[in-house]
């Protein structure tokens, strides 16, 4: 691989950001620079923190970056969540997000995985 694009879990986080910010199109225009931001900033925050790790030369640090990431998910899941209990989200729109949170977050579990194993085996 050469390039974080390579990377199908950036490219799934990507198709995630675009689905993001299409729907927070819709949010009420009093909640731009709240969840609408909060959620776009979020989703941004997944698939850069996955660029950066990428980049990194040593492992400590991309499994670093890659669980920031892990992080910023379960953020942006809970924004979720909150979007459609205040009305922002239908049902089916939460569960096709939070669907695709889920399937992200499992491709940076098997990279963070095995990126520690790489690291572990050094010693």
């Amino acid at each position: 691989m050469t390039s974080f694009r390579d990377l199908i879990v950036w490219q799934e986080a990507h198709k995630l950001v675009v689905k993001v910010y299409s729907q927070t199109k819709f949010f009420p225009k009093t909640e731009l620079y709240g969840l609408t931001n909060q959620m776009r900033r979020c989703s941004v925050s997944i698939s850069s923190n996955i660029a950066e790790g990428f980049s990194r030369r040593s492992y400590k640090e991309k499994i670093q970056f890659y669980s920031i990431s892990a992080g910023s998910i379960t953020e942006l899941q809970n924004q979720l969540l909150i979007a459609k209990d205040v009305g922002y989200l239908n049902a089916e729109d939460l569960n096709s997000l939070f669907d695709q949170t889920i399937d992200v977050h499992k491709l940076l579990n098997a990279i963070i995985k095995k990126s520690s194993l790489i690291l572990n085996s050094k010693f």
